[in-house]
């Protein structure tokens, strides 16, 4: 399980509690009254045991919160829907996740992302992608589509130009010196990537090295404010929770109050190539 569905089914129990304590009963009271274990309640209130639906209805009923069932139940469904692991997700390859990326792009206005480490992959060039796809074919041993995987992510990128869509990129400054491939192809990268600053419908931010760590996230893509992907190592979450996507919504405000654009990015972007280029044999 990742620490991301781990930590929503632990805020779902925190809600439980809650609920619990605000009705005045007690685990012992609550326990008793439907015939579980006492070590149940502190089981389901602490995340370590998921709730079944029943569980849920029985503490809206006996706690006096039958307005909140409807939530808890979507919540506690959201959470089983989400996790979806890698493995299965790339079972055929690398290609049809990127269309099925494509999907969720086609039918949002404004996209947002958040990359602590690389670029995001609507701004990856081919080299840049082919080598991020590599390594990740190589990792999780999935079927090698890489060809037909790479032209499939420079297809997503069509979507950078329509003129009804807005995107917001932000990314940490460590994502201008992580290598994929080589200095070569971090060179082509980076000039790329200075290049579409200042793109029409397209705001990309940098936040500094020395930023402080107000928010501490993983990478995320948000598609208008209905839905936020999440790519973790073991598995990806989408997350259609309003208070979830709000929350993740803050975050990315918080990133982007401490983000650089326009010049003072090009500038970060423009270092990062000159100490790739430094490194690069003299021409006889």
């Amino acid at each position: 399980m990742t620490s991301s569905v781990q930590e929503q089914r632990e805020a779902l129990g925190k809600r439980l509690r809650e609920i619990r304590r605000r009705a005045g009963v007690t685990g012992r009271e609550l326990a008793r009254a439907k015939g579980w274990h006492e070590s149940k309640i502190s089981k389901l209130e602490y995340g370590v045991t998921r709730p079944s639906d029943s569980d849920i209805r029985a503490y809206c009923r006996h706690c006096d919160a039958d307005d909140q069932l409807d939530d808890l139940l979507a919540t506690l469904h959201n959470i089983d829907t989400a996790y979806v692991e890698w493995r299965q997700q790339l079972r055929t390859g690398m290609a049809n996740r990127q269309r099925e990326s494509s999907k969720a792009a086609s039918r949002a206005t404004f996209i947002r992302n958040w990359e602590p480490v690389m670029i995001s992959g609507l701004l990856q060039t081919a080299d840049y992608a082919a080598a991020v796809m590599s390594n990740v074919i190589a990792f999780y041993q999935i079927p090698n589509d890489l060809d037909e995987a790479v032209t499939a992510r420079m297809e997503r990128q069509r979507i950078l130009y329509q003129r009804d869509k807005r995107f917001h990129f932000l990314m940490g400054e460590q994502a201008l010196y992580t290598t994929f491939g080589d200095d070569r192809v971090m060179i082509g990268q980076l000039d790329r990537l200075h290049s579409m600053i200042g793109m029409p419908r397209v705001t990309l931010g940098i936040v500094p090295r020395e930023a402080q760590g107000l928010v501490v996230v993983e990478n995320f893509f948000m598609f208008d404010d209905r839905l936020v992907k999440v790519e973790g190592h073991s598995a990806g979450i989408s997350i259609s929770q309003p208070r979830e996507i709000a929350l993740y919504g803050h975050a990315f405000n918080v990133l982007a109050g401490q983000s650089v654009t326009g010049e003072a990015a090009r500038n970060l972007i423009r270092a990062a190539l000159a100490t790739r280029q430094d490194s690069q044999p003299e021409q006889e």
